[in-house]
């Protein structure tokens, strides 16, 4: 991507999160959801979201309150024996969660629920998290 794209997409990224940032919402949610949510424009090889809400989707891990969520992005870029992805189905389609990018973020990110982790999956998800650390 060229200097001047990466810009544009910087500066359209800092709109939406004014946007998002001063919405007054409430967004019920629980663990082990699976939401839409507005990750934005990342720096590096971090995860981000993607088209006009820089969005992906999420597995909620753990809800602090109803302000503060932590979330392990998705993917369906499967790579072969990542030991940091955690590869699982959901409405027959396989997916990774991407197990490094755990991170803390606001409720206002979330855009819409998709579904519910599988159950056997998430304990194992949170497992592997704790065996990262």
């Amino acid at each position: 991507m060229e200097q001047g794209e990466i810009i544009k997409k910087f500066i359209e990224w800092t709109k939406l999160k004014i946007r998002i940032h001063i919405a007054e919402r409430v967004i019920y949610f629980r663990e082990g959801e699976i939401w839409w949510a507005s990750l934005g424009a990342n720096i590096g090889h971090e995860q981000e979201g993607k088209n006009q809400n820089f969005e992906r989707p999420i597995v909620i891990i753990r809800k602090f309150n109803q302000h503060v969520l932590w979330a392990i992005p998705l993917t369906t870029k499967l790579k072969d024996d990542n030991p940091y992805y955690h590869y699982y189905e959901f409405g027959g389609k396989k997916y990774a969660a991407v197990l490094t990018q755990l991170r803390l973020i606001s409720s206002k990110r979330l855009l819409r629920k998709l579904g519910i982790f599988p159950n056997v999956d998430f304990k194992l998800v949170k497992e592997k998290i704790r065996n990262l650390l």
